[in-house]
Formats: C-alpha cells, structure tokens, sequence
C-alpha cells in the first residue's frame, strides 16, 4: 500500500462536532523524495524506495552519495520502501496530500524503549502485597518458575523480567481527523508508538 514516512511530533486534543473533546497524534509527514524505483525485471519486485530527513553530506557513505545523486536530491536520512504507486518517477516529491480527513492508516514506529524491568512492570505481576515474613526483597519477585527434577528446565516464553520496549510496533486502523498541507502535517485520532521527534512509517 502506498505511504510516506513521517516524524512525531506530539500529542494534543480536538473537539469534534458533538463537543467531544479527542486525544490525537500530530505527525510530520514528508515531503519524502523518490529516491529509487524498483521493478520486476531488474529487482524482482515492484516498489518504490522513499527518503525522508536530511543527512550530513560528511556523514554519508560514497556509494549513498551515488545513489542520492541519481535522484538529484540531497542525502536523507531515513529510507523506506512503498508497494502500490503509480505514476512516479525518480526525484518527485511525496506529501501529505495522499491522505484524505477520514480514511483509515496504519502506523510502523518503534516504542520508547523502558530497560531492563521486572515481572511487575513488564508482565503486570501483583507482587505480594504485603509485608514478608522477614524477607526484604520478596515483594516484587517472580516467584516460582518451574517444577524440580521434571521437567528440569525453565520452558521457554516463561514471563519473567528483561528488557521492556524499543520493539517495532503496528497500530491498525487510525482515522485522520485533519490534514494540514501547508504545513505538512496530518493528526491521527489516538496515539502512536514511539517518543517525540521518532521516525514512523505512515501507510494507507
């Protein structure tokens, strides 16, 4: 499905016609440049590769530097391929006119990320409650995670503590409430992954 990569950049609320007041996304979205096309004859696969962002010239490799000078465009940052565009070609300008006030997206970002957190924090685990019998540090463990001589192991997916966040996460079927080209903004009803200024895949 054809999309745009974008940058959040905050939360905030509107009212809608029934003065309901709703919590919402804005979001960055592009301009994105059409940095390469690719093709079933050459790659094996139609689709059309997006950048979005700007990149320090002294910071891009050679073969990057080719690759963005074939588009005639400056480096970017982030890269990202699109399936189901029709009628562009190398160098053009994506924007935020794909997206219409009320159609339905899905947006790739990836979570902030939380450490590495115990089984209350990262599996909802009730702890205790109470104060133990003279144990100091039992109010938030575990417990037990398996049996003795059989199986004498730990099975695999046991919930336990470790890192929590920074995964690649799917939210489905976002409205947009409002689209604001000129400043090549759109804001999506509900929140999205990630923390503020992250790079976020916006699809149709």
């Amino acid at each position: 499905m054809p999309g745009i990569i974008g940058r959040k950049v905050g939360m905030t609320s509107i009212y809608s016609a029934e003065g309901k007041a709703m919590p919402c996304t804005v979001i960055e979205a592009g301009p994105c440049v059409v940095t390469q096309i690719k093709t079933q004859d050459r790659d094996g696969y139609e689709a059309v590769q997006l950048g979005f962002g700007d990149r320090k010239e002294k910071n891009t490799p050679n073969a990057l530097k080719g690759h963005f000078k074939k588009a005639n465009t400056t480096p970017k940052a982030k890269l990202v391929e699109f399936k189901g565009f029709d009628n562009v070609n190398l160098g053009d300008n994506i924007d935020v006119n794909i997206f219409e006030e009320g159609e339905y997206v899905s947006i790739i970002g990836t979570s902030k990320g939380k450490g590495f957190q115990g089984v209350v924090r990262r599996h909802g685990f009730g702890g205790v409650g109470q104060a133990t019998h003279g144990q100091h540090n039992r109010l938030r463990a575990p417990g037990s995670i398996g049996a003795c001589s059989y199986p004498a192991r730990v099975f695999k997916g046991m919930r336990m503590g470790g890192q929590m966040g920074n995964k690649r996460v799917v939210m489905e079927n976002l409205e947009v409430l409002k689209v604001l080209a000129d400043k090549n903004l759109i804001v999506v009803k509900g929140s999205i992954p990630g923390s503020k200024g992250g790079t976020i895949t916006i699809n149709k």
